[in-house]
């Protein structure tokens, strides 16, 4: 008798680095109920402490955080586990940093903001499909500069003055952007 049908399926270990723990919350929590086990760290230095005691099978690794690059824990975590599925996530891509990633051993590049379904669906990518799926629907550039701003205050601690002389701009001006409610996307 066989018990194929009743064997667990394997345990997923997601790892998910980012600095921006409010998000890690969110976004584990909507991992977790995709199946995954989610460590969650906020720094490379963290991840490499888990990394030491749980080898992940996925990873989610934003690219940006306080310290050194996300990309430099992409290289270690390939290092340690070379079959893991690792996507990279940034609020500030770019080609040269997206095919760093990949060179580097990433399984996907993702720019922020990104939901748990499309983490899960760039797991599964497989390099060199020359059929792969085009997006269709960019983001509008009322929602581009609206998620723009939100990540420049982020940035300077939640001071719009700060944020204002970053972004070149009067800080009343920046005010009366904030106030508004982000563009909402549509679903065409």
């Amino acid at each position: 008798m066989s018990l194929t049908g009743l064997e667990k399926p394997p345990v997923r270990q997601l790892l998910l680095v980012d600095d921006d723990q409010i998000y890690c919350r969110v976004l584990g929590q909507a991992l977790g109920r995709r199946g995954f086990m989610v460590n969650v760290a906020h720094s490379v230095d963290e991840a490499r402490q888990i990394i030491d005691h749980i080898i992940p099978t996925h990873a989610v690794i934003d690219m940006k955080m306080p310290g050194p690059s996300g990309l430099t824990l992409v290289a270690y975590l390939r290092e340690c586990a070379e079959d893991a599925r690792i996507v990279v996530l940034t609020g500030y891509s770019s080609i040269a940093t997206a095919v760093e990633a990949v060179k580097l051993g990433a399984t996907y590049y993702l720019a922020k903001p990104v939901d748990a379904d499309e983490i899960v669906a760039a797991f599964d990518h497989q390099p060199g499909i020359a059929g792969a799926a085009i997006a269709v629907k960019p983001r509008s550039v009322d929602r581009l500069e609206w998620e723009h701003l939100q990540k420049v205050l982020s940035d300077c601690g939640g001071n719009i003055s700060a944020a204002a002389r970053m972004l070149d701009m009067h800080r009343r001006t920046l005010q009366r952007k904030l106030q508004k409610r982000p563009v909402p996307e549509r679903s065409d």
